[in-house]
């Protein structure tokens, strides 16, 4: 199957039970956290799927929005059948190309995908990019992603080994 064959639209909460089947496969290993059925639903309007010819999930990612300038790309998965058949990079620009249309002006994403996100103009960093005003703010957040983000301990156990990247649009 080709990347031609391939649409990437808004999920919807039919997709839901596709999007965790895709994510099962590596839920849990460390590349990425697992999340329950209920976390997805809730989440329903962050993401976008990659689907085929038969409308069927072949790849799903989300994007969060973290502040008024800065947004996660996060939740990116391809089923393993369609790795390497740009099914990922279509999903990317699309989420990318979102950001943009909402006013977005950075994207982060934490990955172990450094060269994959790299292809797309995210750089590693090490610091957290806003401001303390900003910081105050974003602290309070209850996400989990967040958290990450701002590289709070108490979500260190998630992101080890992981990369933090930023792109600027």
């Amino acid at each position: 199957m080709t990347h031609s064959s391939i649409r990437v639209r808004a999920a919807t909460t039919g997709d839901v039970r596709q999007i965790q089947a895709i994510r099962q496969s590596i839920e849990g290993s460390r590349v990425l956290l697992g999340r329950e059925l209920v976390d997805l639903y809730e989440h329903v309007p962050e993401f976008l799927v990659a689907v085929d010819q038969n409308d069927f999930v072949v790849a799903a990612g989300a994007l969060h929005v973290m502040w008024e300038d800065l947004a996660e790309v996060r939740s990116v998965v391809v089923a393993d059948h369609m790795r390497g058949h740009g099914v990922g990079k279509a999903l990317v620009v699309a989420l990318l190309e979102q950001a943009q249309r909402l006013g977005i002006k950075r994207v982060f994403c934490l990955t172990f995908e450094v060269e994959f996100f790299g292809r797309f103009g995210f750089v590693e960093i090490s610091d957290v990019p806003v401001d303390q005003e900003t910081y105050a703010e974003m602290v309070r957040s209850h996400d989990d992603g967040v958290a990450e983000f701002l590289d709070l301990a108490r979500v260190k156990q998630n992101t080890l080994g992981n990369t933090r990247m930023l792109r600027t649009l």
